[in-house]
């Protein structure tokens, strides 16, 4: 195995981590993880939208980093090794 395919192991893992966190943090009806750290980080009407919005950039972002990885290990990880 490169070293190449090292650090993309790497990038897969850590991505793939940071996708089910951020997801979980998303509010369904107002009862998520997401609801909680607003209403104590900021006031309710005033930070909640904006920290929504960061939260869904971010859960894309990672979400593409996840995806792009898997496509390029699928190209360059040699066949037979794990």
């Amino acid at each position: 195995m490169s070293i190449v395919n090292s650090i993309l192991l790497g990038v897969l893992a850590v991505s793939a981590v940071l996708t089910v966190l951020l997801i979980l943090m998303h509010s369904g009806k107002g009862t998520g993880v997401s609801d909680m750290i607003a209403s104590s980080m900021y006031n309710s009407a005033a930070g909640s939208g904006i920290w929504e919005k960061n939260l869904d950039r971010l859960t894309v972002i990672c979400a593409v980093i996840f995806g792009i990885t898997i496509c390029i290990m699928a190209l360059t990880f040699p066949q037979g090794v794990i």
